[in-house]
């Protein structure tokens, strides 16, 4: 994790509580807002509505869709998209917390 992330995804309170304390992965409906420019594969930070960066993760879609998917259901993603890789935005194997 030693990539430089290329942008943030702001969470929800929610988001933050499930990565933090119930160790989950990030699902498209905690996302409020998605900053920079990345692709499927690249490091961004998790930033909670503080501002604060709370982890950093390798994101399964590109910033392009998940501007699309933000704020949504994971059953809506194929859907919207047209495919679908993954139900998580960024997998819990895929992310480190920051203290």
């Amino acid at each position: 994790y030693a990539v430089k992330p290329k942008g943030s995804l702001i969470i929800d309170d929610g988001a933050v509580n499930a990565v933090l304390k119930t160790g989950k992965s990030l699902l498209p409906s905690g996302i409020v807002k998605v900053e920079g420019e990345f692709d499927t594969g690249d490091a961004v930070y998790f930033v909670d509505l503080n501002g604060n960066r709370i982890a950093k993760g390798i994101v399964n879609y590109s910033a392009h869709d998940m501007e699309r998917i933000k704020g949504r259901k994971t059953s809506e993603i194929e859907t919207i998209l047209g495919y679908k890789y993954s139900d998580e935005v960024v997998h819990r194997d895929n992310l480190v917390v920051l203290s």
